[in-house]
């Protein structure tokens, strides 16, 4: 079988189980991907002895015909995820040379369920990010190219390695971590499906903490069937995560019917920003009529306090960050800086960090520092609290009103050049615009990749769903992903 890292994760599974391949085959094909794919400076820390130790065990489970879907199935890691013996730096300095001890609950599942695992993906660091230009390890690169431009482009943040692996068929699927929109924006901008589900159906033990009210893992992968196949095998309770729910994982790939006749999508006119492209607008409104053909009433809708997200989104999710991450001090794992003559503690930590830390980490703490502090937590913590409140209820009321799915566009332009938004740190923080709602609201949602722009780079779309009802999400993208009909794949230039 040729072009084996072309296949989606449904398609090698079945061939897999017919043994028309094998998950070494599989397994090895990816690898030589990798390694002539350095250019894409997608995957940080290579695992090919782990890769194919567990390819052979694959195959032995497959042999005795008792494997589940993600058996035998090769995957890319983020680097936020801890696994067991492997570099594990979140994408930072401080965590250099840090090899847990332990497995996260996410790739462990998915390391008990089959799994290959092909090596750990580049990330911006700590998560913060929109465009995977924070990380220690240098930047990643969108595997598209704009028209006949060679500049490189983004592939989005903070999961950049995991969209640019998945595009460029370096594995078959990848983990991504979700803060504010950190795996449907990079799927949208590399024209891939990124899922982010109801906040506590994935463990977030074992995954390095940003926002730990708004972080939550979610399959990155080439179609919706194969997101509804991998995000099965990485939800479930966990007693470890005291914000893991406790409720079954329905079977979600028997969800995918395609049959959306009779469901309600809601269109925010709040999402109609100032100054949004022309091409966005007409993929909104294409979108919304490929879901209305499919059978689906839609139904115009307001969530007044959209305006307030962003805002309240870097005032929250900023201190979050500055409470967990001030656990990294140099004294018991990770980077140390070199110490002076003299120096005490205070200058071990004040050097440790200053140094460990890049600078949109730095900044971030700082701004959550300062928000968290005595003078002004009403201010400004307490008062983004409430606007979270609201724009929850925004959505209940919503959703209590009878609508099943809300549309919306996943990322407000197509890839950028890097280097464009960098320097200017307001800039960066609008790509997040249209999906940090979902996470302030605990809600799933989907980006699916529905068109091109005229520079021939990908654009998606956003549906938003109930909490806990990630099947009918699921079965929502497939009927726009079947109406949708993308097809393309980025030309090979690495």
């Amino acid at each position: 079988m040729s072009d084996l890292t072309r296949l989606t994760v449904a398609e090698a599974r079945d061939a897999l189980r017919k043994g028309e391949t094998t998950s070494v085959e599989l397994t090895e094909a990816c690898l030589a991907t990798i390694e002539a794919a350095g250019g894409l400076g997608a995957v940080v820390h290579k695992t090919p002895e782990i890769a194919l130790d567990r390819a052979r065990a694959a195959d032995t489970r497959l042999a005795a015909g008792e494997a589940p879907s993600m058996c035998g199935i090769p995957v890319g890691i983020k680097d936020l995820f801890c696994t067991e013996g492997v570099a594990s730096q979140a994408g930072s300095k401080i965590l250099e040379g840090f090899l847990p001890p332990y497995e996260s609950t996410v790739s462990g599942q998915l390391k008990d369920a089959g799994a290959v695992m092909l090596g750990k993906l580049n990330m911006d660091e700590f998560a913060m990010g929109s465009s995977n230009e924070t990380s220690v390890y240098g930047n990643a690169v969108n595997p598209w190219r704009a028209g006949n431009s060679e500049a490189a482009l983004t592939p989005g943040g903070s999961s950049g390695g995991s969209a640019a692996a998945v595009a460029a068929d370096l594995c078959l699927a990848a983990t991504g971590t979700d803060t504010g929109g950190s795996i449907r924006q990079p799927a949208a901008l590399t024209g891939i499906v990124g899922l982010k589900p109801t906040y506590g159906r994935c463990s977030r033990w074992g995954i390095i903490a940003f926002a730990s009210s708004l972080d939550q893992a979610g399959p990155m992968t080439k179609t919706v069937r194969d997101a509804a196949i991998m995000g099965a095998a990485m939800m479930g309770h966990d007693p470890k995560d005291s914000t893991s729910a406790d409720l079954p994982v329905p079977d979600f790939e028997a969800m995918l019917t395609g049959d959306i006749r009779g469901k309600v999508i809601g269109i925010p006119k709040e999402y109609r920003m100032d100054g949004m492209p022309q091409e966005i607008e007409t993929l909104w409104s294409e979108g919304a009529e490929m879901l209305k053909d499919a059978g689906a009433e839609l139904r115009d809708i307001s969530l007044p306090h959209t305006r307030y997200a962003l805002p309240a989104y870097y005032v929250i999710a900023p201190a979050e960050a500055s409470s967990n991450l001030a656990r990294y001090d140099g004294v018991r794992y990770g980077y140390r800086a070199p110490l002076s003559q003299g120096d005490g503690v205070t200058e071990m930590y004040e050097k440790t960090r200053a140094e460990g830390f890049g600078p949109e980490v730095r900044r971030r703490v700082m701004v959550g520092t300062y928000v968290l502090s005595a003078g002004f937590y009403d201010a400004y913590y307490n008062r983004a609290r409430k606007v979270r409140a609201l724009i929850k209820r925004d959505f209940e009321q919503v959703f209590d009103a009878g609508i099943d799915a809300i549309l919306t566009p996943a990322t407000p332009s197509a890839a950028f050049e890097l280097g464009r938004e960098i320097s200017d740190p307001v800039e960066m923080y609008l790509n997040d615009v249209f999906t940090v709602t979902v996470n302030l609201a605990g809600l799933p949602g989907i980006a699916v990749p529905t068109g091109l722009d005229r520079q021939g780079l990908p654009l998606g779309l956003q549906l938003i769903g109930r909490p806990w009802e990630e099947g009918d999400l699921l079965n929502t993208a497939y009927a726009l992903e079947q109406a949708a009909g993308f097809v393309a794949k980025p030309p090979k230039w690495w």
